[in-house]
């Protein structure tokens, strides 16, 4: 049965949860595939290292951003969810607002390419992960809101959650064991190495 006003807790709940899910993989697969452990792990990217503790909790953060969407998508409850092509509204929101026309200047934003140096090529490059995430996630959070009473995907979503959040964290709690995840693996030493 097509829910089109699902409560706010619920929503959160479901939305922490995709999102989590396929943020998880697919930054692991633009990790391995797309190169981003050479980028990443360059000491003047600007970002943190694969092995940081931060990078580490970075699945079970996404907690707060999941609820932070939900909040959004919930004030557009009634045009998202309950209709056949809700998630595709909500695909557009999250590439039109979030990655497309975002007030920063990151790579692959209006705003990038007009700001940095960065060939269009290569801001373009994290195409293949953001929008094919967003896009996962709207057709997911819209298929499991709309679908609520199918108990395989609570659980499916559910175990996949519990996997994407808790392996990372893994690595922390197992020191002298060889961990391998998309961000690195344990050392002998109990740090991290790619």
């Amino acid at each position: 049965m097509l829910e089109s006003k699902p409560h706010f807790v619920p929503l959160a709940t479901k939305t922490v949860v995709c999102h989590t899910v396929t943020y998880f993989i697919m930054g692991a697969l633009a990790y391995n595939f797309l190169n981003y452990a050479a980028t990443i792990n360059h000491p003047n990217s600007g970002m943190r290292p694969s092995t940081s503790l931060w990078v580490l909790l970075g699945p079970a953060l996404q907690v707060f951003r999941g609820i932070l969407y939900a909040s959004v998508f919930y004030l557009f409850r009634e045009q998202l969810f309950g209709r056949s092509r809700g998630w595709m509204r909500m695909a557009w929101m999250l590439i039109g607002i979030g990655i497309l026309g975002t007030f920063a200047a990151p790579a692959g934003s209006l705003e990038g390419f007009i700001f940095t140096t960065s060939p269009a090529l290569s801001q373009t490059k994290g195409y293949l992960e953001v929008v094919t995430q967003a896009v996962l996630l709207s057709a997911i959070l819209c298929y499991w809101v709309n679908h609520s009473g199918k108990k395989w995907m609570n659980w499916t979503l559910g175990v996949g959650y519990a996997i994407c959040a808790g392996l990372p964290l893994l690595a922390l709690v197992a020191p002298g064991v060889e961990f391998v995840a998309p961000y690195g693996h344990l050392d002998d030493d109990g740090g991290m190495t790619r």
